[in-house]
């Protein structure tokens, strides 16, 4: 008898263990993911066929003749653009403990190609804007604004390069202006694949691969997928873009969140869900990035200027990725990228041009977040390292003058002497320049937002609540089960476990003993009807 209660206690766990192995929220249908993939199926159809209007069936002589043309039926629209990030290239608000502050590509500096001051001419070609030569640049011009980069559909739009921001000159600006339409993939991606100087130099999951590429890259872009378009999630009111890049912005207001179509319970599994308090979901469903080319992981400035023969020169990786270039340094790349991870609330703090070097490696970036804070969640980043040239006298990051057409114009990239190239850049931006420099190493923190894998290649439970080289390994503060020791939650847990597996026994010896012991009752019975009889 005992033995037939055993095996059925064994059979009994058994059973559960499998339920609890084998019925996962993945044998359920998901009706919202569904809904939602109905929604974004349905492609917008034009209500305007551009080619036809009588407006455009004309030559343009110039770029902004394009823009005038624009301006005469979509009135005011000028406006909104002007009053954009896009076009001022910076955004007012308030600085943890810096206050209220501008920051944008006007004054903040980087650790890829440092700054756009001073090197506007090259830098203009990702500003939606025509002329940009130099920091006079006027902001208030409507002619100047360029609606074509944005809104081109025939994929043949493109800005010259060092052209101030201009079409290059073989573009056909009537074809294009007859062309029109609700941005793709490519006229975002024009600039933003392709910032730093190449295809996914700083992002990591940015890059032109997303073009054209599958589900295991990106679940949103992917062609044989959803294939949707950036402006899917970076929705627009009044050309003010949802979403923020934090190389240069600061505030957490109008971002493109996860939870804004999936919503903050996306999961069957409610300990899945409750995960979502204190991590995005891009910690787990972005295992890796830079899945298909490499992203630039570090840049030492303080390489650069070798020459042979007097002339740059270029060397390369097996992968044809740059090893050295004379006018940049050295580089690091990687691919299939493990992100970092770190507390973040959606602010951040930047290096302002003339800000004091108060640590080393310098913040390009500083975000803002920690395990108790409002708002901060675990978010898996790029962090991008390298070196950047310095004043040692004031202590200030320099702002090199790095682009001009040609030679002896104090660029760096024509010369190859920092001392003028320095003068030159910290003139342009009023700051001042003691002869002195040096390098020092610096970080910029690049939140990964997109190569979402699909949810059977998301991040495992064990790949962080592990002992020993978890992902999040490098984060601290609070109690991590499974990673972390404490002696009296270990304590309290152990006693847990022994006292209910003690339970479970003590039942079974009862139900046992009380089983035993109505047997025999039952048998003396029958003794006793026997005996009588």
């Amino acid at each position: 008898m005992r033995k037939i209660i055993a095996g059925f206690i064994i059979i009994f766990i058994g059973l559960v263990v499998m339920i609890n192995l084998f019925n996962r929220e993945d044998n359920y249908y998901n009706l919202k993911l569904e809904e939602l993939k109905q929604i974004y199926a349905i492609k917008p159809v034009p209500s305007i066929d551009h080619s036809k209007l009588p407006e455009l069936q004309r030559q343009f002589r110039t770029a902004q003749d394009v823009t005038e043309t624009c301006n005469g039926c979509h009135t005011e629209r000028h406006t909104e653009i002007m009053n954009s990030a896009h076009w001022n290239w910076e955004r007012v608000s308030y600085v943890e403990g810096r206050g209220v502050a501008a920051a944008g590509k006007k004054n903040v500096l980087n650790n890829f190609c440092l700054g756009a001051q001073s090197n506007e001419l090259t830098c203009a070609k990702c500003h939606i804007g025509f002329g940009m030569t130099n920091d006079h640049f006027d902001f208030e011009n409507a002619r100047n604004v360029d609606c074509m980069v944005c809104h081109d559909t025939s994929e043949e739009y493109r800005k010259g390069s060092s052209m101030a921001g201009y079409p290059d000159r073989t573009v056909n600006l009537t074809k294009v202006a007859q062309s029109v339409g609700t941005p793709t993939k490519i006229n975002c991606g024009s600039c933003h694949f392709f910032s730093g100087g190449g295809n996914n130099v700083k992002h990591g999951d940015l890059e032109a691969a997303q073009l054209s590429c599958s589900r295991d890259v990106d679940v949103h872009m992917a062609v044989n997928g959803m294939n949707m378009t950036c402006v899917a999630c970076h929705t627009a009111e009044n050309h003010q873009i949802k979403g923020r890049l934090y190389s240069v912005s600061s505030t957490n207001s109008s971002r493109a969140e996860c939870e804004d179509c999936h919503t903050g319970t996306p999961h069957f599994d409610d300990m899945l869900n409750r995960h979502n308090a204190k991590v995005s979901c891009q910690a787990c469903h972005i295992p890796y990035y830079a899945k298909v080319n490499p992203t630039k992981m570090s840049w030492s400035w303080s390489d650069a200027g070798k020459l042979k023969n007097g002339e740059p020169y270029q060397e390369f990786f097996g992968d044809s990725t740059i090893e050295y270039q004379s006018i940049k340094g050295t580089f690091i790349w990687a691919k299939n990228v493990k992100p970092d991870y770190l507390w973040f609330n959606g602010t951040a703090d930047h290096y302002l041009l003339g800000d004091t070097i108060r640590s080393v490696p310098v913040q390009m970036n500083t975000l803002f977040g920690f395990h108790d804070g409002r708002d901060s969640k675990i978010y898996p980043v790029k962090i991008h390292r390298g070196d950047q040239i310095y004043d040692k006298k004031f202590n200030i990051l320099i702002q090199p003058k790095l682009y001009a057409e040609s030679k002896g114009d104090s660029a760096y990239w024509k010369d190859f002497d920092w001392h003028t190239a320095n003068a030159a850049g910290m003139k342009t931006v009023g700051l001042p320049y003691s002869g002195e420099y040096g390098f020092l190493e610096t970080e910029m923190y690049w939140p990964v937002n997109h190569m979402v894998s699909p949810k059977d290649q998301s991040v495992g439970c064990a790949e962080c609540h592990t002992r020993k080289d978890g992902r999040l390994a490098s984060l601290s503060g609070f109690y991590l089960p499974g990673r972390d020791h404490n002696k009296y939650l270990d304590i309290l847990g152990t006693i847990l476990f022994l006292g209910t597996v003690a339970v479970v026994f003590l039942h079974a010896a009862i139900r046992v003993l009380i089983s035993i012991r109505q047997k025999r009752v039952e048998i003396n019975i029958v003794d006793y009807d026997t005996d009588k009889s």
